[in-house]
Order: structure tokens, then C-alpha cells, then sequence
């Protein structure tokens, strides 16, 4: 199988710290083709870098997904998965909902973990948008946005596995699912101090993509055809197809 991880924030470190997890999780059992954004933020941490990383993504979509047998949006908040959806051939994973899923397949209330403030209220909206918002037990963010984590992981051990405390012993939740494609692999690192178990979004994320590699597409309904102007070639082509 061949995977489209599609990163679409402009941090090229970052889609290689997901390939990296991804790989290891897959083993030998899938290709990992991994695609940072054209353009845009170079680490997404607002509602406008999201906008924009949502073009980024069905960019790469357009131009990489032949020859591929799933897409997987591996960025947490999953911005553009309807919309990649709507134009993809392929079947579209996104690693936020993935997570969100697992989570609540574990029974109980779930709890999100990421960095960045402005995350908490956008990650509300999207738990609601996907319907589990009475299965959310509480968001909890750190100060340091992902691309600061990444950059320096050890410095932010200590905040994230107390706040994932927090969220077990305070909030409620059965499980915590520690988001973002930039904290890959320190899920494992905080679990001893954490009382309930806590969810790589990273690796939640890749397995379900494999999954629905496996699995194939259903039929679903096709986009309209849609003309438009200032778009790259390849998304112009896809967009006009019926």
C-alpha cells in the first residue's frame, strides 16, 4: 500500500518527524509518501493558518495522490477533511478524528492534550462539528505551540503530562488523547505519570489510514464540476472534474 501523508503546515522537520512514526507503526506493510504544504504557516496555530492550510492540503491532494491508496491528513484539527473528501478518489483520514473516534470506542470521556492556546476553542468547535462533544471531558493546552515543542520536546514533558493528570483526576476523562503531529512519540514518554491511558494522535492516526486503505472507499456522492481562476494546475484539473 501506498499512503499520501499529507503535512499542511510549511514545517518540512515536522512531516518528518510524522513519517518517521508512521513508518514504524507500519512497518512493512505500507509506503508513506509525505507532502508539507506549498505554502502558508509555517506551523498552524490560529483559525486563519488553518484557512490556509486547508488550500495547502487539497493542493497536495491534486498533485500527489495518483498512484496512492489513502490520504492521510496528518495534522491535528484536520484542516480541509471535508473538502478533501469531497474531491478525494481515495479514502481521507484525518488524524484528529481518528483520535477522537478511538478514544470514544475505549468507552468512558475522552480529554485532548495539545500546545497553544488559541487550539482549545478551535478543538471545541471540532469535537462538536464531529458530534462527540458529549463524550469531551475537557481541552487542556500548554503554552508552547507545537513547532516549540518539536523543536525542544524535553522542555515540555513535565507541563503535558500534568496537564494530562489534570484531566484524569480533575476533569474526568477516561482517556487523553495527546494531540498534534509535532508532540509524535511522547505519548509513551508521559504515560508512567499519567493515570489513565494516554492516545498518540500520530499513531491513532496511522493505523486507522491503513485501515482505510484496506478497506477502500465506499460510493459517495460526486463533487459538481468547478471552474475556477489563480488555483496550481493540478487543482484546477481536479476541481473541474465531474
Amino acid at each position: 500500500m501506498r499512503i499520501l501523508l499529507i503535512n499542511p503546515n510549511t514545517t518540512a522537520s515536522v512531516t518528518e518527524l510524522v513519517a518517521g512514526h508512521a513508518r514504524r507503526v507500519a512497518g512493512d506493510s505500507a509506503e508513506f509518501v509525505p507532502v508539507t504544504g506549498r505554502f502558508g504557516a509555517r506551523y498552524i496555530a490560529s483559525r486563519a493558518a488553518s484557512a490556509i492550510a486547508a488550500h495547502a492540503a487539497l493542493d497536495a491532494l491534486a498533485e500527489h495522490a495518483e498512484g496512492c491508496d489513502a490520504v492521510y491528513l496528518a495534522c491535528f484539527g484536520d484542516p480541509g477533511l471535508g473538502a478533501l473528501r469531497e474531491i478525494s478518489p481515495l479514502p481521507v483520514v484525518g488524524m484528529a478524528e481518528a483520535s477522537c473516534l478511538a478514544a470514544t470506542a475505549r468507552g468512558g470521556r475522552f480529554a485532548i492534550v495539545t500546545g497553544g492556546a488559541l487550539w482549545g476553542p478551535m478543538l471545541e468547535e471540532f469535537v462538536a462539528a464531529i458530534g462527540l462533544s458529549d463524550k469531551l471531558a475537557a481541552i487542556r493546552t500548554i503554552a508552547p505551540t507545537g513547532d516549540r515543542i518539536a523543536r525542544d520536546p524535553e522542555a515540555a514533558l513535565a507541563d503535558l503530562a500534568a496537564a494530562c493528570t489534570t484531566c484524569a483526576l480533575r476533569d474526568g476523562a477516561d482517556v487523553v488523547i495527546l494531540g498534534g503531529a509535532a508532540l509524535a512519540g511522547l505519548a509513551e514518554r508521559i504515560q508512567p505519570q499519567v493515570p489513565v491511558p494516554v492516545l498518540c494522535s500520530v499513531e491513532v492516526g496511522t493505523r486507522a489510514v491503513l485501515a482505510a486503505a484496506i478497506c477502500g472507499l465506499p460510493p459517495g456522492q460526486p463533487a459538481p464540476s468547478l471552474e475556477s481562476i489563480g488555483l496550481s494546475p493540478s487543482l484546477t484539473e481536479r476541481l473541474a472534474q465531474d
